[in-house]
């Protein structure tokens, strides 16, 4: 017994390991909870698609996290991908029931914000941000056209019912789990200027609330290096244009969590 309580007191002492890019979206979502909570973490900084030793697709990734996505994260010897389910781990692990509430309705309110994510505003990425930072991934060619009537349903979702009502944030009064997910997809449009929120006013305000919550300016450094990208819509970006934002994110998110 004694040594197994030892054994639980020196797994609690490791830090966390995210693996990831400060240019995706999930990885974002899982880093500003992170932050948010003060928690311990060390980020690695982990390119999708690489092959190379800091890739996603090379063996020593692929060993631990065999669907090579990111964020990832290892957890004393826990290894677990796809940012929702790293999310709700986070949660339920800590206790952190003020963003993944307990009580079964909430939790579900939650839950179906999340599942919905997937094929709404995800879509935003897919059809804006895909062909910029990823145009390795197969996909059809951008337009303009195309990607705003792709979007426009889960935009208008999002304004029309979950901020509907004077509601401050998705599922209530406060900010939860599916607020930061959500938020990762729809916040990249604004810091690039890719989008016009004057249809949206309800989304533009919860954007200016998300953006007031602490970590906030930490977690987005990337997309704040970036800027303006509007003339670039649709355009894969250069590889030094990336490399600087991603630079200067992994440096901001370090530093941040290694003063937790």
């Amino acid at each position: 017994l004694k040594l197994q309580f030892l054994y639980l007191i020196a797994l609690a002492a490791m830090p966390l390991t995210l693996y990831g890019v400060p240019l995706s979206q999930p990885y974002r979502a899982v880093a500003w909870l992170l932050l948010l909570q003060k928690a311990r973490f060390e980020a690695v900084l982990t390119i999708p698609g690489a092959r190379g030793g800091n890739g996603t697709r090379s063996e020593a990734f692929l060993a631990k996290f065999p669907s090579g996505t990111i964020p990832a994260i290892d957890d004393g010897g826990f290894a677990l991908n796809e940012s929702h389910a790293i999310l709700t781990y986070l949660c339920n692990r800590h206790g952190w029931g003020e963003w993944y509430p307990t009580d079964p309705q909430r939790r579900a309110a939650v839950d179906q914000l999340l599942h919905w994510h997937h094929r709404s505003l995800r879509e935003l990425t897919v059809q804006y941000v895909r062909p910029m930072f990823r145009p390795d991934i197969p996909g059809q060619a951008f337009d303009a056209a195309h990607a705003l009537a792709a979007v426009a349903p889960g935009l208008a979702t999002l304004e029309d019912r979950y901020l509907a009502d004077g509601r401050a944030f998705l599922t209530g009064s406060t900010p939860t789990i599916a607020d930061l997910a959500a938020y990762e997809e729809v916040c990249q449009m604004r810091f690039m200027n890719l989008l016009d929120f004057a249809p949206y006013p309800r989304i533009a305000a919860w954007l200016d609330r998300m953006a007031a919550l602490p970590a906030h300016d930490v977690t987005h450094t990337s997309l704040a290096v970036l800027g303006d990208q509007s003339a670039s819509a649709g355009q894969p970006l250069g590889d030094d244009v990336k490399k600087t934002a991603v630079v200067a994110g992994i440096k901001a998110i370090s530093a941040a969590a290694a003063s937790a």
